[in-house]
């Protein structure tokens, strides 16, 4: 007779641009009641050696050094590692969780629901001479328009000063890689039962592209946070762990 698995399910939490894995340290222990929780650093933030290596060897990287069977939950940045890697290796990743994400970063003149080409200039050539002050100027966007943008802006203010700051070169190549990559061409290939998080205030990445990429996948599932900006996952930690409980309980295509 066997005995039914007791094993918590693996769930690795990726983060986005400019920020590393100390941005999901004040949910960790909630979230570790269920799942077995890997914090991914990027390769060139927090003690994560740097890889020169391009977006889809990334993505590849990262699915490979991590159990089968994974949720993957990917921030802003993060969202589009995580869709890359699903697609990539679909057998080992179980479920998708994409928070405060976009199929395409920049605008295009098909996809206007996303970032002028002027604001990705203006960082890249910003973090190149004050990386520092580049990353304060990002974190007060991230917050901007939610309902706690003072108190969020101060935590992330706080978070950022925990690791060391990425070399201007790997900010670089991440506003790149926000700049040239489109996925919305290969979410019909996506399988995995997915779960977006969205704030209704997200300055970053508008709700209307939440909404398209909600509908784009086969089995999207959008949640919307009223009054948050571009970190739902902080601005209401306890309704995103309870959200992330119950989907890992969720059938294959609720």
């Amino acid at each position: 007779m066997n005995t039914p698995s007791t094993a918590q399910p693996e769930l690795a939490l990726i983060h986005g641009w400019g920020l590393g894995s100390a941005v999901w340290r004040p949910l960790f222990d909630a979230l570790t009641r269920s799942w077995r929780v890997h914090l991914i650093d990027l390769p060139g933030y927090g003690r994560s050696p740097d890889d020169p290596a391009e977006f889809t060897a990334t993505a590849q990287h990262l699915v490979d050094t991590l159990p089968e069977a994974i949720t993957l939950c990917g921030w802003s940045l993060g969202g589009l590692l995580a869709m890359r890697a699903a697609q990539l290796a679909p057998q080992r990743v179980d479920r998708l969780v994409l928070v405060g994400a976009t199929p395409c970063f920049a605008q295009r003149h098909d996809w206007p629901s996303a970032q002028r080409a002027g604001l990705l200039d203006d960082f890249t050539a910003s973090v190149k001479l004050h990386p520092v002050q580049t990353l304060q100027r990002f974190v007060v966007l991230l917050c901007q328009g939610d309902s706690r943008a003072r108190s969020l802006t101060r935590e992330l203010l706080a978070t950022l000063r925990q690791a060391p700051i990425p070399a201007p070169a790997i900010l670089e190549r991440g506003l790149d890689w926000l700049r040239a990559i489109d996925l919305r061409s290969m979410l019909p290939t996506l399988t995995q039962p997915t779960l977006l998080v969205h704030g209704d205030r997200d300055a970053l990445n508008p709700i209307a592209a939440a909404r398209w990429l909600s509908h784009a996948l086969r089995h999207g599932r959008l949640e919307i946070f009223a009054g948050t900006g571009h970190v739902p996952f902080l601005a209401d930690s306890e309704r995103f762990v309870a959200l992330l409980d119950e989907f890992r309980h969720a059938s294959p295509t609720s």
